[in-house]
């Protein structure tokens, strides 16, 4: 597609663009291309609530993100390198056979704990919150009964949150929570449907992205043993790995954006208000950018690879990721001198939009300290 037709209209009239070029131009231009996909499409019928970064256009996009970015900087995402290590060796304890499930036993539960903590809710409820982002990512938007599962389970999610809203209003803490609830935008509270809707976007956006991105690593891993003994070698290679991963399966393959007026990519005319499927996945494995794209080369720079998207909208999370997978791959590196995905398991994947086996079985050997 990138060669043959980088602009393709599907039967919707929706556009999709496949070039890397192309990709990074729209994810930069907000003026043209809005994130605001709920209240364009519906003719401003509907708007997405103000929590949820992903959907606004500045200036409210930067109002709210600014707030939010406090407990995302640098240095206090490196402070929880210590404690993600710790819940990562507790969840392996746990681990009791050779043969295991990785997405069960740590993918999915590693990143929803520490979410959990820096929002200041029980981490004992994460099955809880697996559950409800399991019912989000399994939405079907053309199945009405889906979409209505979906909306009972935002408005569970939003009552289940308020309880910690309003705790946090009355005796504020230094939690994610706490953080916003004491906060203010042009001289006025975050509302509690602000609060809430970022914390629900970060309990989904936040677990999945880290769920699938250790899963993916250890398959990317699993198709060459050679590069998995170089790396197991020289521990160094561990970021490349991790960066590579993300390039070659991004945890979300699309992202949408919709035009506000009449505008061109890559020559084809485009229509204002047309919902534009913008394929990161495409994006990292562009030949114009990427040499042997489909091969896994851990020498190779990934400073243009998109899976975290570009401009304005880039992950605010990214860094968390990267933490939670190196961590992840260390200590499964530590912990077993033979890791292999089961050659017999029928793999299962996520939906369109999400890159990752929604199960990962292992087959591993020990190593002799931790037998």
């Amino acid at each position: 597609m990138r060669d043959e037709c980088p602009v393709w209209r599907d039967d919707k009239d929706q556009v999709h663009i496949f070039r890397h070029e192309d990709i990074q131009r729209v994810l930069s231009d907000h003026a043209a291309f809005s994130s605001d996909t709920v209240g364009r499409m519906s003719g401003g019928e509907r708007q997405a609530p103000r929590g949820t970064l992903l959907l606004l256009d500045p200036p409210l996009h930067g109002k709210m993100r600014r707030q939010i970015s406090r407990v995302f900087t640098p240095g206090l995402i490196a402070g929880l390198e210590p404690w993600i290590t710790e819940l990562t060796g507790q969840l392996l304890d746990a681990v009791g056979t050779d043969r295991f499930d990785l997405v069960d036993a740590l993918a999915n539960p590693l990143p929803v704990t520490v979410i959990a903590g820096m929002l200041g809710v029980p981490v004992t409820d994460r099955e809880l919150f697996q559950a409800w982002a399991d019912q989000l990512l399994s939405t079907d938007p053309e199945d009405p009964e889906s979409v209505r599962r979906t909306e009972e389970t935002a408005v569970t999610i939003s009552s289940y949150l308020q309880e910690f809203i309003d705790e946090r209003r009355r005796e504020p803490k230094d939690d994610l929570v706490g953080t916003l609830a004491a906060a203010e935008m042009d001289g006025a509270r975050l509302t509690d449907e602000d609060i809430s809707s970022f914390s629900t976007l970060l309990l989904l956006a936040g677990h999945i992205t880290t769920a699938v991105l250790v899963g993916n690593a250890v398959m990317c891993l699993d198709r060459e043993p050679e590069l998995f003994q170089r790396v197991r070698k020289d521990r160094s290679l561990v970021p490349a790995v991790i960066e590579e991963t993300l390039r070659l399966r991004p945890p979300f393959t699309r992202i949408e954006r919709v035009t506000t007026r009449q505008t061109e990519i890559a020559g084809e005319s485009v229509a204002p208000d047309t919902l534009v499927q913008v394929w990161l996945l495409s994006a990292n494995h562009d030949e114009r950018v990427f040499e042997e794209p489909t091969a896994c080369l851990l020498e190779r720079s990934n400073a243009r690879q998109a899976a975290f998207g570009h401009g304005i909208h880039y992950c605010i999370g990214a860094a968390l990721a990267r933490l939670e997978g190196r961590v992840v791959l260390n200590a499964l590196l530590d912990r077993f001198t033979q890791i292999q995905v089961d050659p017999d398991a029928h793999l299962a994947f996520h939906g369109t939009n999400v890159y990752g086996a929604r199960h990962l079985p292992l087959l591993v050997q020990r190593a002799t300290e931790f037998s």
